[in-house]
């Protein structure tokens, strides 16, 4: 986890930073803040010819673009100046660093695509659904390629001592596991958990468990009771019940389309989540 990209948006942008500046200061990383300010706006009606956009719209979106740029960048050098965090590109792996970087385009797209070269990307939780927020975290979880750190609006001050793991079974699950390693050996314990009724056909809590402990980790188990709960709920409960500060998740086991209609874990876990996931697909 050497190199971070850290979506720097309105509103989650403090949230973000903590984030990656707690994984950073755990792996030495280096810090990308990233800010995209988009240059597609929406048309207003123009009368008979149809649609257009008037120069004075025009202007007025350009100027609060620019002034949620500087703000954004703003946060971001005054966060990591309270933190004592360099600014400036470097190759020194002895002490967390940070650099600044802005893009013209649509922030979701840019992510998907600039994350595909970082160790891990942070973006923040969404608020609500079909909303800029969560297309930013489902582009970089299914163009990226890589693992994405979904923080809450208030992370913890530590991320990946207690480690929670849930389990089931499945390819997505098992490539975020190997995308996580360097939390899961470092890690103080680690608990892997599956839920009766969210398995799929594949190895058991146990059978992870046990190849954790191979590596080093200092890992338990458990299958967990439905009693009329769904997956998602129960994940989150045994999270917080074994005083986790990281969620290992696959993302979207069902299909996206499936979970936005009838719900599923993902979705349950990406809007209720109390600590930061890491995610991959």
């Amino acid at each position: 986890m050497k190199s971070i990209l850290a979506v720097v948006a309105d509103g989650g942008a403090r949230p973000v930073l903590g984030a990656a500046l707690t994984v950073a200061r755990r792996f030495d990383s280096h810090i990308v803040g990233l800010h995209a300010v988009t240059t597609e706006y929406a048309v207003v009606f123009g009368g008979e010819m149809g649609f257009s956009i008037s120069s004075e719209v025009d202007r007025t979106l350009e100027r609060e673009g620019q002034e949620r740029r500087a703000e954004a960048r703003r946060i971001f050098h005054q966060v990591m100046a309270e933190n004592g965090v360099p600014i400036g590109v470097t190759v020194d792996e002895t002490a967390p660093s940070a650099e600044w970087r802005e893009e013209e385009g649509r922030q979701n797209a840019l992510v998907g695509a600039l994350g595909r070269v970082f160790d891990l990307i942070v973006v923040e939780q969404p608020t609500k659904l079909a909303s800029l927020t969560e297309a930013t975290l489902e582009d970089a979880l299914f163009e990226s390629g890589r693992p994405v750190l979904m923080t809450p609006v208030t992370p913890p001050e530590t991320i990946g001592n207690t480690v929670f793991v849930a389990w089931n079974g499945s390819t997505e699950t098992a490539r975020t596991v190997a995308m996580a390693m360097p939390f899961l050996r470092d890690a103080q314990h680690v608990h892997v958990v599956s839920v009766e009724g969210g398995m799929t056909p594949g190895p058991s809590a146990e059978d992870l468990a046990r190849t954790l402990q191979r590596r080093g980790a200092t890992t338990s188990w458990r299958h967990a009771p439905a009693q009329g709960r769904t997956p998602g709920a129960i994940y989150c409960d045994e999270a917080s019940a074994a005083g986790a500060d990281l969620m290992i998740k696959g993302a979207y086991t069902q299909s996206r389309l499936r979970q936005m209609i009838f719900g599923g874990a993902t979705r349950h876990i990406i809007m209720e989540a109390k600590i930061p996931v890491l995610m991959a697909h």
